[in-house]
């Protein structure tokens, strides 16, 4: 499966979520992942490395990757059970490669004006890939909200904004918390830092609700699932080739 992570503005916090869902699938899925980078910025390039230099954190695989990518992630897709891909904020090609063959695109807005604004184009963007890839699911998330009680309207009118174009709007959020930054820094995730805080049970909230799945349990089980579909279909496709060598 194939999951992209992006959007038209730079600094909602893309990678962040990328690599956060990252580690949920992995840690708390069972299931194998390879993240592919398109941003110039190597954000997730640089987290990759720092944590991958400690040996005591479960590596990730990542591989930088731009332009022309839809025959790359195919590819990556049968031999990995989710290929998450960062793309920086603005339209390009990679983006544009990501959605034509993505099962699910997440794109993250802040409560802003600024941001906010970009919507009409992604929604453009989105109607256009669906094209070719209809079966893809895009969703926009609020990000980095502010959690003071006076500002709570403002998150409403992000999504009542997002509501008026034919792109689901998830109900899951994130608030502005340090830990994302932190955690960043040191090549962690949330979950990693707080397993039980507040980051990540709003990280778990958006990859389950994006995945139409109750829990990561729910997620387990249909890897297991398509894992064993898997084998059973190469099973019968060396059965016929033997039986087609035999006769």
């Amino acid at each position: 499966m194939i999951i992209l992570v992006g959007g038209e503005k730079g600094g909602s916090g893309k990678s962040c979520l990328a690599q956060n869902i990252a580690v949920f699938l992995t840690a708390e899925c069972g299931a194998s992942i390879i993240m592919v980078d398109c941003d110039p910025q190597r954000t997730t390039s640089d987290w990759i490395q720092a944590r991958n230099n400690n040996p005591e954190l479960p590596s990730i695989n990542c591989v930088q990757l731009y332009g022309k990518i839809r025959n790359d992630l195919l590819s990556l897709e049968q031999h990995y059970d989710f290929v998450i891909v960062d793309c920086g904020g603005q339209d390009n090609l990679a983006l544009r490669a990501t959605m034509s063959v993505a099962s699910h695109v997440l794109m993250p807005l802040r409560p802003k004006r600024r941001d906010l604004k970009t919507v009409s184009h992604m929604d453009d963007i989105v109607a256009t890939c669906m094209m070719i890839n209809p079966k893809m699911r895009a969703s926009f998330v609020i990000t980095q909200c502010p959690s003071l009680p006076n500002q709570s309207n403002r998150i409403f009118e992000a999504k009542d904004v997002c509501r008026t174009y034919d792109i689901n709007v998830l109900d899951a959020i994130t608030y502005s918390r340090n830990i994302y930054d932190d955690s960043e820094e040191s090549g962690l995730s949330v979950i990693e830092i707080e397993p039980k805080g507040k980051a990540a049970a709003e990280m778990r909230g958006i990859a389950c609700e994006m995945l139409q799945a109750k829990g990561a349990t729910e997620i387990r089980n249909r890897i297991a699932t398509t894992q064993m579909n898997k084998m059973r279909g190469d099973y019968g496709s060396g059965r016929s080739q033997e039986k087609l060598y035999a006769v």
